[in-house]
C-alpha cells in the first residue's frame, strides 16, 4: 500500500534546493501529454528555468507553491497565483496541477487541490479560476471538487502533435468559515 502524500508549502529556498525534482515532475507531465504551456519533449534546462521563475514569484509573495511528497520524493505540484490587481484582491488562479505519471490515481491531485483551496482562503482569496485542455483527464477532478465551467475557448493552445486544442475555463467560489 502506498503511503499518503505529504503536502508541503515550498518557500523560495525549498523550491530552489529541489529544482531538479520539480523539473522531473514537469518534464514527466509534459512528455506524458499534459497541456501545461510546454511542448514535448521538454528540455530539462527549460524546465529548471521555469522553476527558477516560480521560485522568484514565491519569494516576492506573488505565488504559492505546494508540493506532494511520497517517500521523500516530490510526486506532484500545484501553484496559486495571487492576482495582484487592485480591483481583484479576492481572486487567485490555480496553475499547473502536475502529478508524476508513476504516482497518478492515488489522490495526489485531489489533496493538492484541497490544500490549494485552504492556502487561497488563508491568503484572503475567495474566488479561484483555472484552465485546462477541454476533455482532459483532470476535468472530472475539478468538477468533483465543485469547480464550475465558465466556458470553452476554441483552438486555444497547441498540443504535442501540433493541433490546436480547446481550453475549458473553470471557477470556484470558496466559503470562509466563521463569518
Amino acid at each position: 500500500m502506498t503511503p499518503a502524500p505529504h503536502i508541503l508549502r515550498m518557500d523560495k529556498d525549498a523550491a530552489t534546493s529541489r529544482t531538479d525534482e520539480l523539473a522531473d515532475v514537469l518534464c514527466d507531465a509534459v512528455d506524458g501529454g499534459a497541456s501545461v504551456s510546454f511542448l514535448p519533449p521538454l528540455d530539462r534546462d527549460a524546465a529548471r528555468e521555469f522553476w527558477t521563475g516560480v521560485s522568484q514569484a514565491v519569494a516576492i509573495g506573488r505565488r504559492i507553491l505546494l508540493a506532494a511528497e511520497v517517500d521523500g520524493r516530490l510526486r506532484g505540484t500545484v501553484q496559486i497565483d495571487l492576482v495582484a490587481l487592485p480591483n481583484q484582491p479576492h481572486r487567485a488562479e490555480i496553475m499547473k496541477l502536475l502529478v508524476h505519471r508513476q504516482a497518478r490515481r492515488r489522490g495526489i491531485g485531489r489533496r493538492l487541490m484541497l490544500a490549494a483551496e485552504r492556502e487561497a482562503l488563508a491568503a484572503g482569496r475567495t474566488l479561484l479560476t483555472l484552465d485546462t485542455r477541454a476533455g482532459d483527464a483532470a476535468e472530472p477532478l475539478y468538477r468533483a471538487l465543485g469547480y464550475q465551467l465558465a466556458g470553452v475557448i476554441p483552438r486555444y493552445a497547441r498540443n504535442g502533435a501540433g493541433d490546436l486544442d480547446d481550453t475549458a475555463i473553470y471557477y470556484k467560489e470558496l466559503r470562509q468559515t466563521g463569518r
